[in-house]
């Protein structure tokens, strides 16, 4: 088992791959930007070309933020998610956020048109999906938080999320066979997911609901350790189940709908990373899973996301397509070297 100097160590080496993952992400694109110019732009100086600066501060930047604050999100619920039931396969969207938020869009998008006009275009506004997404989000996580409050397991709540889930999924199948080509192209463009179209207050927003999930996820950590050996140690132990259950629950709420709801759903972040943390440090404490599932999702979200600028070129691929194909390999050959999970 390493000690906790080697654990510094590895942390102080993914905050500096993070900030370098972050450089990349700023500089790569249709256009490439040095290092020089990009401080540049961040201190006031002299720049080569003053349009590189209106890049980088109010596009390449605000999306490499996002992208670091999204994969804390994501991952960080995953990991939880996965502790809470005790279950590999569980990701942020197990308790049905993810299909709420699609179904919230679906109503909005469909339901536009009917509207016409002004109306019908304010309806479409990057702030109105961003609600619509978010309302969907805690509509479904209401419903089964009062359902839960009847069962005493676990892996009931489990079970009724993924229930609810596929009846909102359901929904907007119905919502979709529907509607007209123009508006499952919407749809479709929003269930890609996209990093790139927050402005600085909606980042402000994000960021501030991302940090306290982080915060719940902090105060959790005894809990989350104790839900490794199931609920009857945890009791034993003096942890108020119910309690740290709801903590749990609100945390990968507040990170997983608002990433939903600013970004679209992103795959594959929530579900890969946690083992793919744990796999690198061979642990399961989340003393130690906590911050490094923070940081090694940041990193490869911003690597997914220089990837689909597809750098030198006007092409921008859908940043979901990426997750899954970058990702997917990784999780697959770090199971093969090391022949077993950890979990």
């Amino acid at each position: 088992m390493p000690d906790q100097k080697s654990y510094r160590v590895t942390f102080i080496v993914l905050i500096l791959v993070l900030i370098g993952c972050f450089l990349m992400n700023i500089s790569l694109g249709s256009v490439s930007i040095s290092l020089e110019g990009i401080f540049a732009a961040f201190t006031g100086g002299e720049i080569e070309k003053e349009t590189w600066r209106t890049t980088i501060l109010t596009i390449r930047l605000p999306k490499a933020i996002a992208a670091i604050l999204v994969g804390f999100g994501l991952s960080l619920s995953g990991l939880l998610m996965q502790t809470l039931f005790r279950n590999p396969l569980s990701g942020p969207f197990v308790l049905g956020l993810s299909s709420g938020a699609s179904l919230g869009v679906a109503l909005l998008i469909m339901g536009a048109s009917a509207f016409g006009g002004f109306f019908g275009t304010l309806l479409l506004s990057s702030y109105s999906l961003v609600i619509a997404a978010s309302l969907g989000s805690f509509l479904v996580l209401l419903t089964v938080m009062i359902v839960s409050t009847r069962v005493k397991d676990t892996m009931s709540i489990l079970i009724i999320g993924l229930m609810f889930g596929s009846i909102t999924a359901a929904i907007v199948s119905v919502l979709t066979y529907f509607s007209d080509a123009e508006e499952l192209k919407q749809f479709m463009m929003w269930t890609l997911g996209s990093l790139g179209n927050l402005s600085w207050q909606e980042l402000g927003i994000l960021s501030g609901l991302i940090v306290g999930g982080i915060l719940l996820s902090i105060v959790s950590i005894k809990s989350l350790n104790a839900f490794l050996l199931g609920e009857n140690y945890a009791r034993s132990l003096g942890i108020d189940i119910k309690k740290a259950r709801y903590t749990v629950i609100i945390a990968t709420s507040l990170m997983a709908g608002s990433c939903t709801a600013f970004v679209g759903p992103i795959a594959f972040i929530g579900l890969a990373i946690p083992h793919i943390t744990r796999l690198f440090f061979n642990t399961t404490n989340h003393k130690i899973l906590v911050p490094s599932v923070c940081l090694i999702g940041g990193i490869l979200l911003l690597i997914c996301d220089s990837i689909a600028q597809v750098p030198f070129s006007d092409i921008t691929l859908p940043i979901n397509a990426i997750t899954s194909m970058v990702g997917a390999p990784v999780v697959i050959w770090l199971l093969v070297r090391k022949r077993k999970m950890i979990f």
